[in-house]
Parts: structure tokens; sequence; C-alpha cells
């Protein structure tokens, strides 16, 4: 009877040892609104989650284990799980990131000339902005009472001409590359546990995956948004590329 009671209290020992145990929390913006979207990694698992429109999240992990927390915009936390955090909700604050470029409003009318356009903007998100509305303009079509002859002129007869090709590109998608790891860095990637020298397979490997860029490299213009979408597209491609399948 003794060895039967014994037997039965070190599996329920061996049972609670080995459960599988959930750390709850909440994520907040600096004005204590909830932030969702916000990517949730267990470094010693290598698991990561998404917080919901409340933002609330649900991790497997254990008493010291690192959580890592990142959304673009923000300064990344790091914070150590303890004993009290597997019996109450973590509560996490994320604060904003300082920005480096501001944005610019362009109220100077545009002379068409871009060297002299130019010299009143500052690059690069200015010069940007100049050439995007410098395309748009030339596609404009013009009036034909203006390139009409005049009374007297020569009109040079309409023949078959010639086709002079399509408009290049702007970029391609190496120049996409190089922007992304610029605007992003390497550390965004190395969280993800994608190594450095791995960082432009990883990216053409999510550009492959069907991402929407004939307007980025027409115009070479990447708006936030774009920057949003692709961070999505990692998220959504990172579980598939570690398997050793698709990284042959």
């Amino acid at each position: 009877m003794k060895l039967k009671l014994l037997f039965i209290l070190s599996l329920f020992f061996f049972v609670s040892i080995n459960a599988q145990e959930y750390i709850f929390g909440k994520v907040t913006s600096e004005e204590n609104i909830e932030m969702p979207d916000v990517t949730v990694i267990n470094i010693r698992t290598d698991e990561s989650v998404e917080t919901n429109r409340d933002g609330h999240f649900m991790i497997s992990g254990r008493q010291g284990d690192n959580l890592r927390f990142i959304k673009i915009g923000y300064d990344r936390v790091n914070t150590s799980v303890t004993k009290e955090n597997i019996a109450s909700p973590i509560n996490i604050k994320l604060t904003r990131s300082a920005q480096l470029i501001d944005e610019v409003e362009i109220k100077k009318a545009l002379t068409g000339d871009l060297k002299i356009d130019t010299k009143t903007l500052n690059p690069p998100r200015k010069v940007e902005k100049l050439k995007k509305d410098l395309a748009i303009y030339i596609k404009q079509k013009s009036d034909p009472r203006i390139l009409a002859a005049r009374p007297g002129e020569f009109v040079q007869p309409k023949g078959q001409g010639f086709a002079i090709g399509k408009v290049k590109d702007k970029w391609d998608d190496i120049d996409f590359m190089n922007y992304l790891v610029s605007a992003l860095g390497y550390q965004y990637f190395n969280d993800l546990k994608i190594e450095s020298s791995q960082v432009q397979h990883f990216i053409g490997y999510v550009l492959a995956g069907g991402f929407e860029r004939r307007n980025i490299l027409k115009y070479g213009y990447v708006s936030d948004a774009d920057l949003m979408r692709f961070q999505r597209a990692v998220l959504m491609r990172i579980s598939t590329y570690k398997s050793p399948q698709a990284q042959k």
C-alpha cells in the first residue's frame, strides 16, 4: 500500500514539473493605449506571437525565460520572466523611437527645373517627392491646341515612327533590399534569429513569396505603409524559411 502511494505521489510530482506553463500579459503605449500587432519572442524557445487588438498576448514559457517585444517605430523591450509573472500577467509599456528625419511638407511651387528645385529641398525625402511629382506631371497629356502648328508654319508629315521602349524603373530588387536593410537595421533581423550573412537571402525569400512592390521599384520610394506590409510578410514567412527545405 505504501509503495503504491509513493508511486502516485512521484507521478504527480513528475507531471507538475513537466507541465507546460504559459505567460500572459498586455502591451500598451506611453499614453496607456492598447497596442496590437506587437511581436513577442521567447528567446529560449524561439517561439513568437503577436498581441491582439486589445494588446493582450499568451506565450509558452517558464521562470527565467527572456521575452523580447518588437514593433516598428518603438524601442525594443526585453524582460525576464519571474516567479510572479507565472501567476499574474506581465504589463509592458513601449516607448516611441526618436525620429531621425522629420516629414517635410513642400509648400514652394515647383519650377519644373530639377536642378533649381532640389536646391530648396532637403534630401532625401524632399528630392524623392519632387521626382515623383515631376513623373506624374510628365505623364499628363498636353492640350492639343498648344502643340498645333501656327498659320504658315511647316508641319512634318506623320510617319510610322519608332518605339523608344518602356520607361525603366528607378529601382531594382537589389536597391529595394539595400533600403530595407538600411531602414530596419541588421538588429531587426537578428532579433528574428536571422544571421547578418543571411539577411539578403531572407529578404529575397520574402519578396519571392509574392510581395507586391511594382510601384516601389517604379518610383524608387518606400512609404511607411509599405514598410509595415513588408514586416507583416516577414512574420508570415519566417517560420517556413527556418525549415531546412526552404533554405535549399
